[in-house]
């Protein structure tokens, strides 16, 4: 029955492109390659997380602790580190000792119940809320084959949920965190299901619409204070696919723009073209790493350290 469900999904595979990607003659670098001799392995491995959805005064905004992320990759063989640290809206800084990990499977692996497999690339399936206006949803997958042609990334299917998934936000008025919930986690899983049964994908990214905000209850966050609203819920969405398939997954909210306003936070000011996300959010899921289980073991990680190859 659930196959038969499937078919309801709106959903195509992008189309192939006709140009051939050039070999990279730069050394590629690896966190786990246990074949090259022990004298290349170096040994620091460490971890960076800012809370989601707090207001924390460095990494509550938009991705306004990239900078420091950068510093610490630049002192450190491989750095552990999550979405709410990486993510700028549409800006992005590659690094090639980072384990772009999502949060849900970092936890599973501080814990010690999963372990991190790094990879070169993954194949990345888009999905698309049912409830994202025709013209909003046509501008994201414009933008998803830009990041195919112009940045060669294996985005290789898209699907449209078979039902809105109704997302709602709110701050918990006991802990002052922003969370939320979606309404229709079945179709949401409905969806990644079909990618992964038909594409394989091993990464998804995902793009919901969000209920579009109050600039008073925004206003604050623009003007570097307060909390990202947006956040919390953003993080239920993606630690459910993460906890359901043990893939990475990352998500952008589809809103309207806000109103221009001329004095911004510069700590705010990638938020305000949400509508662009959808680049980043390929990006980060085609090199995001493999979170997964080995017999109940640790992958050795943490022992091998950083290779280059």
């Amino acid at each position: 029955m659930a196959i038969t469900a499937f078919q309801t999904h709106r959903c195509r595979p992008f189309l192939p492109l006709s140009t051939k990607s050039q070999p990279s003659t730069s050394p590629r670098v690896s966190c786990c390659a246990s074949h090259l001799s022990s004298k290349c392995r170096r040994e620091y491995t460490s971890v960076m997380i800012v809370p989601t959805g707090v207001g924390a005064a460095i990494g509550g905004f938009a991705g306004d602790a990239l900078p420091v992320a950068r510093a610490l990759s630049s002192v450190v063989d491989c750095l552990i580190t999550h979405p709410n640290v990486l993510n700028a809206a549409m800006l992005y800084w590659p690094m090639p000792n980072v384990l772009y990990v999502e949060g849900y499977a970092l936890d599973r692996f501080a814990e010690g119940s999963w372990a991190l497999h790094p990879v070169h690339q993954n194949k990345v399936g888009l999905v698309l809320d049912n409830g994202i206006e025709e013209e909003l949803q046509i501008r994201h997958l414009q933008v998803a084959d830009a990041t195919r042609a112009s940045l060669g990334l294996p985005v290789v299917e898209y699907i449209v949920t078979d039902t809105p998934l109704e997302v709602e936000k709110w701050v918990d008025p006991k802990s002052g965190q922003s969370t939320g919930r979606i309404k229709r986690p079945d179709s949401l899983l409905r969806a990644v299901q079909t990618l992964v049964n038909r594409s394989q994908v091993n990464a998804i990214a995902v793009v919901a619409r969000f209920p579009d905000d109050d600039v008073e209850d925004v206003g604050d966050y623009r003007q570097g204070m307060g909390i990202d609203i947006l956040a919390g819920v953003e993080a239920v969405i993606s630690h459910l696919v993460v906890k359901e398939f043990q893939i990475p997954c990352a998500h952008a909210p589809a809103m309207q723009p806000l109103p221009l306003i001329p004095s911004l936070c510069p700590k705010s000011a990638a938020e305000e073209s949400l509508t662009d996300r959808i680049h980043f959010l390929a990006l980060c899921t085609c090199w995001a790493k493999q979170s997964t289980t080995v017999f109940g073991k640790e992958l050795p990680l943490l022992r091998e350290g950083l290779h280059i190859s």
